[in-house]
């Protein structure tokens, strides 16, 4: 994403009465300095950029997912590809902590979420509707997932819309997210990346096709939602969230917190679970050593 120039305002002209006037100096000397307007560089760059904390975590994530890209992220997977987070990262277990509290919102009714809310491992997933290896993660990994961890209150999935690859992607992804406001996410998620869909397959036509099959009921009402300004702010939410952790291909995850990129193999997403539900499981013994009588 190029940064985009920040615009500033010529200083106008000294009269040169202002410089003999005391009653002119005494004016400019009270007045405030002119702000530059903010564009959406400086404004992302203060938002990655609220404490020294977050700085903290942004970096760290961020690198973990370049990591994790570099041995295989987006379409260049290989299946001997690593995770970016393993039991050798734990110094920097209070940045994930950090990382998780920041993006998993554990919202009770929300749509674009599998799992309970209180579940104590989250997977925050960063994902465009025209990459193929998001489409091969929801087919392949995400139903193992959901039968060996999400059903027995383990795991807990967010999907996050990070559209990057135009507007067909930003359209699938306003889509999607009027699908949601009528109970149908998931199925509608499911049918989108059924197969590799991209350019005009993800045409309005096409996705009000596919949101019928996905059992959508109120076609006119999802065809308004997807045009709507309040699809265009959530799927900005969450693609400004993505971008704030330093995420830059798909599919990008969060495991409690670790950065995993790439649609790794099952046992990587297996083994990035397992290493955060016993590290909050350690925590938990823990705060209860701690209290008293224990």
């Amino acid at each position: 994403m190029s940064p985009t120039p920040s615009s500033s305002t010529p200083s106008s002209p000294r009269q040169p009465s202002d410089r003999k006037n005391p009653k002119n100096q005494k004016k400019q000397k009270n007045q405030k300095p002119r702000k530059t307007p903010a564009t959406p560089a400086t404004t992302g760059r203060r938002l990655a950029a609220v404490g020294a904390g977050a700085a903290l975590v942004v970096a760290a994530v961020a690198a973990g997912l370049a990591i994790a890209k570099a041995s295989g992220g987006s379409d260049d997977r290989s299946d001997g590809a690593k995770p970016a987070a393993t039991a050798s990262a734990d110094p920097q277990q209070s940045l994930f902590d950090e990382a998780e509290r920041m993006t998993s919102r554990r919202e009770k009714d929300d749509p674009l979420a599998l799992g309970k809310p209180d579940a104590p491992v989250v997977l925050v997933e960063y994902a465009d509707y025209q990459c193929s290896f998001c489409g091969r993660f929801t087919r392949e990994s995400q139903p193992k997932l959901i039968k060996k961890y999400v059903d027995e209150g383990i795991l807990r999935i967010e999907f996050r819309n990070f559209p990057i690859f135009g507007d067909p992607s930003q359209r699938a992804a306003r889509a999607s997210w009027a699908a949601g406001r009528q109970g149908r996410f998931w199925q509608f998620h499911d049918e989108l990346y059924a197969k590799t869909r991209k350019g005009d397959a993800l045409a309005e036509d096409k996705l009000v096709d596919m949101a019928e099959s996905a059992g959508v009921g109120d076609l006119d009402r999802f065809r308004a939602d997807m045009k709507s300004d309040a699809s265009e702010e959530a799927v900005k939410k969450d693609q400004q969230e993505g971008y704030r952790l330093g995420v830059s291909s798909t599919p990008s995850f969060l495991v409690g917190g670790r950065p995993l990129a790439g649609a790794q193999p099952m046992k990587e997403f297996e083994a990035a679970i397992e290493q955060a539900r016993a590290t909050k499981a350690a925590k938990g013994n823990e705060a209860a050593k701690g209290r008293p009588g224990a």
